[in-house]
């Protein structure tokens, strides 16, 4: 395997890794805040909905950043 078609299929891996990293806490969060708003006649959702949001966006922030670091450690090692 050559080093471009290494890249692009880890640049794909990435995308679909955040894309999932980001739904999963959202898509969650909205299953249990419909549930208890069904269970308990409560009003659970829309918090639950901004907290699976920021906890998405953090987890991949965190994966990005973790991804980005061993290029930045590479190019120091260039110059």
């Amino acid at each position: 395997m050559n080093k471009k078609h290494r890249e692009l299929v880890r640049c794909l891996s990435l995308v679909s890794q955040l894309g999932i990293t980001m739904l999963t806490p959202v898509i969650l969060c909205t299953l249990l805040g419909v549930w208890l708003d069904n269970r308990f006649s409560t009003y659970f959702t829309l918090p639950l909905l901004i907290m699976g949001i920021l906890a998405g966006a953090r987890s991949a922030y965190l994966l990005a950043k973790k991804a980005v670091r061993p290029e930045e450690d590479e190019e120091r090692e260039d110059d």
